[in-house]
C-alpha cells in the first residue's frame, strides 16, 4: 500500500510502499477515503523538517536537553546512533481521516466490515491507504453525512476542546484569533452556540469567509477595524473569551488577547503562538489563561488511547472519542458547514506535489484533502498479529542439534519488532557483519517496517508473522517487541524450528515460563538466547580474567540508577508490560551470577511505598550473595551502573562500563582502559550468537541459566509479597 512520509533529517516527501499494517485486537483496520491536511500543524511539521540541524534544534529545546541526558547516561557514539537512527527515519503526516472498516479487531462489537468511520490520531488516522485504528479514535460516521465532510472530525474535535475550555455562554462575545482551519471551526460552534464573535487574522480573505460563516466582524490585528468592533460588541467591557488559534513566533497574539479581553476575562490557547505573556496586562485583569489539550481528555493516556479503556461518562462528560461523535453530529445536521473550507481536493497520488505547493506558498488553502480511489482487497488474507496467551502446559528443554547447513551460505535473520533498541543497538552491528543476511523484518506498523528495510537492507518488510515462520529459508528470529509479547512469540518461533534471539524479559510470568519450556519439550529445540548483553561487555569480561578464580563465598553490590520514565513510556504499563524490574532485571540477576559463577537459589526483596524502589538479595549454593539495589529516585547525573564484587581479599569494580578495576591483597591496582563508549556487550553477544547459529554449536548462554535467571526475577514480586526470602525451588 502507499503512504505519505517525510525524513525529518533530510526533509524528503515521499508517497512511499509499505506493508498493510496488522488488524490488532482492540481496533479495526479502515481502507481511506478522504484524509484532510492541516495546513497548520502538518506544515509546521514539515516546515521545521527542513532546516538545518541547529534549527531543529532552537525550535525543540525539550528533545536538546534528552539528548544531553543520554549522552551523560550512554555516551556520545551511542547516542549519536540513536539521535540519527530516529532523524534519518521516514515519520508519517496525518491524523484526520474517513474511510471504511474492512477488518475488525478481537473484541470490537460497535462497528462491522463495511462500516463508515471517521479517525483520528497521528499514529493512527495517517495518510496511507489502510490504517489500524484503535476503539476510542474513532467514531460510526451518521447516515447522510458525506465522507469528504466526516474527515474534518479529528480537526473539529480539537477546535470544539478549545470551545469547551471556554466555557462560553450564551449571549457572550468572543475573539479569535488565527482564522486558519482551526479558528474557522471555532468561530462556527461558537455561533451555533449562541455566541457574537470577531475574528482577527491578516488575511482578508480569510476574514471575509469566517464572517461568511457567521463572526459578527473580522479584521487584521494590527488594524483598529478588531479593537472597534469589540468595543461596540460589549460596550466597552472587552471580550468575554479569547481563542488563540495562530501559530508562529509573534508574540502580538496573546499583547492583543491581553488589551481586548474583559476583566476576569478567558484566554485559550488552541494553537502552538508564542506565549510570552505580558505580566502587567494579565495581572490587573485577573485573566484566567487555558490551554486546550487536543482533541480532548484521554489524548496522550496510552490506557484510554491504544488499549481502549474508556472514563466514566459521569466523571468525564467530554472525552476524544465523544467529541469526534459530537462534531460529526453537529456537521450532519448542518450546524457546522466544512465544505466552504475546503480549498482543494487532491488525488492521493499526488500528495507530494500537493505538500510542496503549501510549503512554498504556491498553493494557499484552508483544508487540503486526499481522495483515495478504490482498490481491490489485498491479495491473500491480512493477518493478525500474534496475540500474547498464558499456555499452563509444563515441559522442560530435552536439547537438540542444530540444522545442518550449506557450506559458506549466510545466517539469515529475521527480526519482530524494529523500534529504538532494535535500530540503535542491534541492527547496526548485524548489517555490516559478513556471512549475515538480513531476511524479513516484521511490524504490525507499516511504516516502522519499511524504515528497517530502507535503513539496513532487510529483503523484504511485511506485518505478516506466520510467513516467516513458515519460511525455512529464515535461520533465527529476533523477537524484538514489547515485553508482553516475548513469551508467544518465542515459543512459536521455537515450535517453529528457528533458533531464537529474544530481548529481554524471556517471560513476565511463571505460566509464560512453562509455555517456553513446553514448546522447547515439545520441538527438541532449545536454540534460544535472551538478550543478557553485560556479561559479554569487553571491560567485564577482562577484570573477570583478571580477578581470578575464588575460593570463598563472595559478596556483591549492584547498584542501578534506573532514574524516571518519561510520562506515557510503555514501560509503565504495568498492568500489560509488568513492572519495570520484571522487564528489566534479568540484566542484573544474570550479570551477578555471572560474576560469581552459579545461579542463585534464594531471592529475597524489599521496596519503600510510594515509588518503585528495589532491594533485591540474591542467595547462591556457596553461600555468596548478590545486593541489586534498583532505584529510580536517583539524581540524573550519577553513572547508571556502578558494582563492586568482593572476595579472598580482592575486590572488583565496574563503573558505568567507562572504566574497571581490580584491587588484590598486593596493593595493586588494575585498571582498565578508558573506552570511547560505553560497550555494554551488544556486539560481542550478538557475535557469539550468530557463530552459534552458523555452526550448529552451543547457545552463547545455556538454557538452565536463561531459566534460572527469568526465574529469580520472577520470584522478585512473591518475595515482595510475602515477605521472607524465596527459594527458587518455591518459585517455580
Amino acid at each position: 500500500m502507499k503512504q505519505v512520509v517525510q525524513n525529518y533529517k533530510s526533509g524528503e516527501l515521499a508517497l512511499l510502499d509499505v506493508p498493510v499494517p496488522g488488524c490488532k485486537p482492540g481496533g479495526v483496520l479502515v481502507r481511506t477515503a478522504y484524509s484532510l491536511i492541516s495546513t497548520g500543524t502538518e506544515l509546521m511539521k514539515v516546515s521545521e523538517a527542513g532546516m538545518s540541524m541547529l534549527g531543529k534544534a532552537r525550535s525543540r529545546p525539550d528533545q536538546v536537553a534528552k539528548v544531553v541526558q543520554s549522552v551523560a547516561t550512554n555516551g556520545v557514539p551511542a547516542t549519536y546512533r540513536k539521535v540519527m537512527g530516529k532523524l534519518d527515519s521516514y515519520t508519517p503526516l496525518g491524523y484526520s481521516l474517513c474511510g471504511v472498516v474492512e477488518q475488525v479487531g478481537a473484541g470490537i462489537d460497535d462497528v462491522k466490515a463495511g462500516d463508515l468511520v471517521a479517525c483520528a490520531g497521528n499514529e493512527h488516522a495517517l495518510h496511507a491507504e489502510l490504517n489500524w485504528v484503535p476503539r476510542n479514535l474513532y467514531a460510526p460516521v451518521p447516515d447522510g453525512l458525506a465522507p469528504r465532510h466526516a474527515a474534518f472530525g479529528t480537526v473539529g474535535s480539537i477546535a470544539l476542546q478549545g470551545v469547551r475550555q471556554g466555557e462560553s455562554r450564551l449571549g457572550e462575545v468572543a475573539l479569535v484569533i488565527g482564522l486558519g482551519l482551526i479558528g474557522q471551526l471555532v468561530v462556527q460552534l461558537l455561533t451555533a452556540s449562541g455566541v457574537r464573535v470577531v475574528g482577527a487574522d491578516p488575511d482578508p480573505e480569510r476574514c471575509e469567509l469566517a464572517e461568511r460563516l457567521g463572526a459578527a466582524a473580522c479584521g487584521d490585528p494590527a488594524s483598529p477595524a478588531v479593537e472597534s468592533a469589540v468595543a461596540s460588541l460589549t460596550d466597552g467591557h472587552g471580550v468575554d473569551q479569547v481563542y488563540l488559534a495562530a501559530g508562529g513566533g509573534s508574540n502580538q497574539p496573546v499583547e492583543l488577547a491581553a488589551r481586548l479581553c474583559r476583566d476576569r476575562g478567558r484566554v485559550v490557547d488552541i494553537g502552538k503562538c508564542r506565549l510570552d505573556l505580558p505580566w502587567n496586562a494579565y495581572y490587573e485583569k485577573e485573566l484566567d489563561v487555558r490551554f486546550s489539550r487536543s482533541y480532548g481528555p484521554g489524548r496522550y493516556d496510552p490506557e484510554y488511547e491504544i488499549e481502549g479503556r474508556d472514563y466514566p461518562i459521569g466523571y468525564v462528560r467530554w472525552t476524544e472519542r465523544r467529541n469526534l461523535a459530537c462534531f460529526l453530529d453537529l456537521v450532519a445536521r448542518g450546524r457546522v458547514d466544512v465544505e466552504p473550507l475546503i480549498t482543494r481536493t487532491a488525488a492521493f497520488a499526488d500528495a507530494v506535489e500537493t505538500y510542496r505547493g503549501l510549503k512554498e506558498g504556491d498553493l494557499k488553502a484552508v483544508a487540503v484533502l486526499f481522495r483515495y480511489p478504490e482498490q481491490a482487497p489485498e491479495e491473500g488474507p491480512l493477518a493478525d498479529p500474534p496475540a500474547v496467551t498464558v499456555p499452563s502446559v509444563p515441559g522442560g528443554g530435552k536439547g537438540s542439534s542444530a540444522p545442518v547447513r550449506a557450506a559458506k551460505t549466510p545466517v539469515r535473520l529475521a527480526f519482530v519488532g524494529a523500534g529504538n533498541y532494535a535500530t540503535s543497538m542491534l541492527l547496526p552491528h548485524l548489517a555490516r557483519r559478513d556471512g549475515v543476511e538480513l531476511s524479513t523484518v516484521v511490524t504490525t506498523t507499516a511504516l516502522s517496517a519499511a524504515n528497517a528495510q530502507r535503513k539496513f537492507g532487510f529483503r523484504q518488510a511485511t506485518t505478516d508473522l506466520d510467513a516467516v515462520l513458515g519460511d525455512p529459508s529464515v535461520d533465527a528470529v529476533f523477537v524484538v517487541t514489547r515485553h508482553s509479547s516475548h513469551a508467544e512469540l518465542t515459543r512459536k518461533a521455537l515450535l517453529a524450528g528457528k533458533a531464537v534471539f529474544v530481548e529481554k524479559p524471556l517471560a513476565l510470568t511463571e505460566d509464560e515460563l512453562t509455555g517456553v519450556l513446553a514448546a522447547v519439550e515439545e520441538s527438541g529445540n532449545d536454540r534460544l538466547q535472551v538478550g543478557f548483553n553485560r556479561r559479554f561487555a569487553p571491560l567485564l569480561q577482562e577484570a573477570r580474567k583478571r580477578f581470578g578464580a575464588r575460593t570463598g563465598p563472595a559478596s556483591l553490590r549492584y547498584l542501578v540508577n534506573a532514574g524516571r520514565l518519561d510520562h506515557g513510556s510503555w514501560y509503565l504499563q504495568q498492568g500489560t508490560e509488568g513492572s519495570r524490574f520484571a522487564g528489566e532485571g534479568g540484566h542484573f540477576v544474570d550479570t551477578a551470577s555471572w560474576l560469581l559463577g552459579a545461579d542463585p537459589v534464594s531471592v529475597y526483596a524489599l521496596a519503600p511505598s510510594g515509588n518503585e524502589d528495589l532491594q533485591v538479595v540474591l542467595g547462591y549454593p556457596d553461600g555468596s550473595t548478590a545486593t541489586i539495589a534498583y532505584v529510580t529516585t536517583g539524581a540524573a547525573g550519577f553513572p547508571k551502573e556502578t558494582l563492586d564484587l568482593v572476595a579472598d581479599g580482592k575486590v572488583l569494580q565496574l563503573d558505568d562500563f567507562v572504566r574497571t578495576s581490580v584491587y588484590d591483597g598486593r596493593k595493586r591496582w588494575v585498571s582498565s582502559r578508558l573506552p570511547k563508549a560505553r560497550d555494554k556487550g551488544q556486539s560481542a553477544e550478538l557475535a557469539a550468537f550468530v557463530r552459534a547459529v552458523r555452526t550448529g554449536g552451543p547457545m552463547p548462554v545455556p538454557l538452565r541459566s536463561l531459566v534460572a535467571t527469568t526465574t529469580a526475577t520472577l520470584a522478585v514480586r512473591a518475595a515482595l509479597t510475602g515477605g521472607a526470602p524465596v527459594t527458587l525451588a518455591e518459585a517455580r
